[in-house]
């Protein structure tokens, strides 16, 4: 991967049962050495199994040996919280479930738990309970969490939030900038409830080589202060951080040499031109065959306007990387063909059909029964994105193929927007290819954040056009531009231009059509639903009568029906 990163860290910990017969704290670190560390990021946590629990030990290790398990196997697309958030809450659910066998639930699993996720130039902090995690910037130190705990004594406190104290669970998330020679020590209340400030602050200033010492240092301070607690410290220092030069970059970017220009009969990496198919100012496509096998693929290729343009060629890069990371019948397969490779190009598999826009050419409006084959097709295509932390950006009728048995394949990856990498700090000011301003939701016009309700009105619109062979709110959606001229935008039903189209599915398009994201379903599988099965909400919204809503037609049509009834009379007549 060409953002590999470059984030280097040192680390130390130790933990102790000190007057305790049994250690009930946990600790663990995780810096990955492969591209991980890039896409994930390096791990630090530690926990304190509560000791009036009956499992405080089992559940302190299970929340840090699980937490950076489960961390490390969510995909590499999600975001950092979302990751983190997802496992926190699986994690706590198990603790919680497990308390319940206990006559008294409050004495089963519970623990404190505190995570310091680094990734990039950013750390992430989640944290329940009192554990702590501190910063060292500039000779000073600061708490950067607070401790969930009310105190009832100078001896005695209880924790007001914990790992498995509840079937809810609130964490404390912040994020921090890093810089480096950033210093972050993370203790138990056994070390931060006896000694000073000072002395962490003293650990954290020692050189990188002493680090290990100086946590058996604090423990034994903490221990000759009167600690009748388990004793925990991680320490850990960023040395340096991803490198922001962009010519550095570019070099990594422009290993691969963009392909020269492909004629039908030519070979490249053992994969012979058939024909061109589409080509456009960012790109070419071709049918090729691979000569070793007979297989034949979809070969995607840059184009030259954009050769010196570093911006571009992450943006393509990353279109094989997410196609990789989807696997999903509705959504094309990139093939793997990294080895040999000596230029700049992506295959996928080769579908054999038309796009959903010529489709809708030859059909003019589709039947009820076709939207309701077709679109939860389409939909599940876009909820794989979803899932993995992504969002298309470009669903239309030109990026989804229908093949002979109307199937579908979501094609083009080239305007997603992937969570998980966007939170990677580059050098560069990323490329922002937006899709096509018709099927695109209001606030990309309205340069608000899209979220997973933007692909949804993508899909809302190709619904309607599908059963109309219009576009939605009269085509003007691509010619709007302010908030204003979106809220003057008139929904004109869908039954309007074809009058087969029931109410309740006009209803559910029109919902999933709302300007304001807020408005639209919270869910695209509940969009889906209202599509195949009809909705109260939207049956009680009776249209009116076919001649009070457009006369005209009406009236055409009655009088072609009386002319072909009299034309039928007059010739029995005659005969």
């Amino acid at each position: 991967m060409h953002l590999d990163g470059q984030l280097i860290l040192s680390a130390a910990q130790r933990s102790e049962a000190g007057v305790k017969p049994q250690n009930e704290d946990s600790i663990g670190i995780s810096i990955p050495d492969t591209i991980a560390l890039t896409t994930k990021g390096a791990v630090i946590a530690i926990a304190d199994g509560v000791s009036a629990a009956e499992a405080g030990k089992e559940a302190s290790e299970t929340c840090v040996r699980n937490f950076i398990g489960d961390y490390f196997a969510t995909p590499e697309s999600w975001t950092v919280k979302k990751s983190a958030h997802q496992v926190l809450v699986a994690l706590n659910r198990w603790l919680y479930g497990q308390g319940q066998s206990y006559n008294n639930a409050e004495r089963g699993y519970i623990s404190t738990l505190s995570v310091l996720i680094l990734k990039s130039r950013v750390g992430h902090i989640f944290h329940v309970g009192d554990s702590r995690i501190y910063r060292v910037r500039d000779g000073e130190l600061e708490q950067l969490t607070r401790d969930h705990a009310t105190r009832i004594s100078k001896e005695q406190s209880y924790l007001t939030r914990a790992m498995g104290l509840d079937v809810r669970l609130d964490v404390d998330y912040k994020s921090t900038e890093l810089r480096r020679g950033d210093v972050f020590v993370l203790t138990t209340d056994g070390i931060h409830d006896v000694v000073a400030d000072d002395d962490i602050l003293a650990l954290a200033q020692q050189p990188v080589e002493q680090y290990e010492q100086q946590c058996q240092q604090l423990i034994a301070l903490a221990l000759s202060r009167g600690s009748k607690d388990n004793l925990s410290c991680q320490v850990i220092r960023v040395d340096d951080l991803p490198k922001e030069d962009a010519n550095d970059l570019q070099v990594k970017l422009t290993d691969l040499p963009f392909p020269p220009f492909l004629e039908p009969g030519m070979v490249i990496d053992g994969f012979k031109i058939e024909r061109e198919i589409h080509a456009s100012n960012r790109s070419q496509l071709y049918i090729v065959e691979q000569v070793a096998t007979g297989q034949r693929y979809c070969m995607k290729t840059p184009s030259v306007n954009f050769d010196d343009d570093p911006a571009y060629i992450e943006r393509f890069i990353m279109e094989s990387w997410i196609g990789n990371r989807i696997d999903n019948a509705q959504v094309v397969k990139v093939a793997n063909n990294s080895v040999g490779k000596n230029f700049l190009y992506y295959l996928t598999e080769l579908v054999d059909g038309v796009t959903l826009g010529r489709w809708m050419e030859s059909q003019q409006q589709a039947t009820i029964e076709q939207l309701q084959q077709m679109l939860p097709k389409i939909i599940k295509g876009v909820r794989a994105f979803h899932r993995k932390d992504m969002l298309h950006q470009d669903i239309k009728p030109d990026n989804i193929l229908v093949a002979a048995d109307e199937s579908i394949k979501i094609v083009d990856f080239g305007s997603c927007f992937v969570g998980g990498i966007a939170e990677i700090s580059a050098p560069i000011i990323r490329d922002i290819a937006l899709g096509t301003a018709n099927y695109s939701a209001p606030e990309y016009m309205l340069k608000r954040t899209p979220s997973a309700l933007s692909d949804q009105f993508s899909v809302a619109v190709i619904a309607y056009q599908m059963l109309t062979g219009e576009q939605p709110y009269q085509g003007k959606l691509e010619h709007t531009q302010s908030l204003k001229q979106f809220s003057n935008l008139k929904y004109i039903p869908a039954y309007h231009y074809n009058p087969l189209v029931p109410v309740w599915i006009d209803g559910a398009i029109k919902k999933a059509l709302s300007i304001s994201p807020e408005l639209r379903y919270q869910d695209i599988s509940e969009f889906e639903y209202d599509l195949l099965n009809p909705n109260s909400q939207f049956l009680k919204e009776v249209p009116q009568a076919w001649v009070e809503r457009n006369p005209v037609r009406f009236w055409q049509a009655s009088s072609a029906v009386l002319l072909v009834s009299q034309l039928i009379m007059a010739y029995y007549l005659l005969r």
